[in-house]
């Protein structure tokens, strides 16, 4: 029972920042110091950041994309059984979202809107 308790205290405490997803300004912010790094970015935290952003994100999209089938709701995109995105890509496709909506646009709705015209559900 303690240990219930400390466990229910311990979440109380996580700090919220932690849970927050990037908007595209700071993505992009950070992206670009890194490109300037050259390969030094590679040893970068940000580097194992931004990678680690755009990771959970598609991990989410793919989990959102899936419940909406098993939901019997339309798909925001349907990609192939063999998918690719470079990191270029993903890069470019950021940088063509109006300055002024990329502090308002999270990560992952980035990514979504990329997928969905990447990938467009046919019929």
């Amino acid at each position: 029972m303690k240990t219930k308790l400390l466990a229910a205290a311990l979440l109380v405490l996580v700090p919220t920042g932690a849970a927050q997803a990037m908007d595209v300004a700071t993505f992009l912010a950070k992206a670009d110091a890194l490109e300037k790094q050259g390969m030094m970015a590679l040893m970068s935290s940000d580097y194992k950041l931004l990678k680690s952003e755009i990771e959970t994100q598609a991990a989410a999209l793919r989990a959102e994309r899936l419940a909406a089938l098993r939901a019997g709701r339309k798909a925001a995109y349907c990609p192939p059984a063999e998918q690719s995105m470079t990191s270029g890509e993903i890069l470019a496709a950021f940088r063509t979202i109006p300055a002024a909506q990329r502090r308002r646009l999270q990560v992952r709705d980035a990514l979504r809107a990329l997928m969905a015209r990447k990938y467009p559900c046919r019929g």
